[in-house]
């Protein structure tokens, strides 16, 4: 069957863990800069198809889009150090991982995420102002509008806005992080969409704070006319937003799943239970503990 049960998936996000791991430094940078050009694109595309609708409209079809970006990096087996936040740390679990080649792996992933945003931001900017010698346009405003409300608000509350900043990038990412968990759930392309649809629509619509996402959509404002300085963004926005995202995805996400099915519990057969027929076991009653 298609479906991969929960106990094997944790396997399978180990053997993951180690892959990522052993990437070599211009696979992270060159694998993350087109998970970062890939979620800017969705991200954009989000925003435009939302535009003339308000409220729960607006969220519903923001979250219904911005998926696709996610379903291409998952499908071409890229890198967004988002998703890697959760599935390192379930490789230092189970023994495949150390803690140094997680950290290497966060670092370069991260910048090339960077790289990826920032570039195809610079190009959508140009597009969006015909190189820059006309106004943003609407969705250009959007862009604008979302960057100061991530950056100038939260500035404005203070140790308030921070701590807001950071827990909303703890809730993003656990559903993030559970999306590309979930994408190991199925083997086949149809299957690895259905399941990240389901998380990262979720906090698309929620306007939670995703890291990657705010690389595309607040460098790419300030370049569009923004009123929003570099320390503005990375000491009210990108610095806490990373720091809850780690948070979500490593013992939210990935830590919490491990905790639930620990290594080689799938590999565990139950003595009362050997020798039936996989009908006869489906239909036994399970053995006292």
């Amino acid at each position: 069957m298609d479906y991969v049960a929960p106990a094997q998936l944790m396997e399978e996000i180990g053997a993951a863990a180690a892959k990522k791991a052993a990437l070599g430094t211009q696979a992270m940078l060159l694998k993350g800069f087109l998970s970062g050009a890939l979620l800017a694109y969705a991200t954009a595309f989000a925003f435009k198809a939302a535009d003339g609708f308000t409220g729960g409209a607006a969220a519903l079809i923001a979250g219904a889009v911005f998926p696709v970006g996610f379903a291409m990096i998952v499908l071409l087996g890229l890198e967004l150090a988002t998703g890697n936040f959760a599935v390192l740390p379930v490789g230092i679990a189970r023994g495949k991982v150390s803690w140094e080649q997680t950290l290497r792996n966060w670092g370069w992933v991260y910048l090339g995420n960077f790289l990826g945003c920032a570039f195809t931001g610079f190009l959508i900017a140009l597009a969006l102002t015909e190189a820059f010698i006309q106004g943003p346009g609407p969705l250009g405003a959007k862009l604008i509008a979302v960057a100061e409300a991530k950056t100038l608000s939260y500035q404005h509350a203070g140790i308030n806005g921070w701590l807001t900043a950071f827990v909303k990038g703890v809730l993003c990412n656990w559903m993030v992080a559970l999306g590309t968990v979930l994408a190991l759930s199925s083997t086949a392309s149809t299957g690895k969409i259905a399941s990240i649809w389901l998380p990262v629509s979720t906090f698309f619509a929620l306007a939670l704070e995703h890291s990657i996402v705010n690389m595309f959509v607040i460098p790419t404002a300030m370049m569009l006319g923004a009123e929003i300085t570099v320390t503005q963004w990375l000491l009210w926005n990108q610095l806490p937003v990373t720091l809850g995202n780690i948070v979500g995805g490593a013992v939210l996400t990935g830590l919490l799943l491990h905790c639930c099915n620990p290594a080689g519990a799938q590999g565990r057969i139950e003595p009362q239970r050997q020798g039936l027929t996989p009908t006869e076991a489906a239909i036994s009653p399970a053995a006292p503990p």
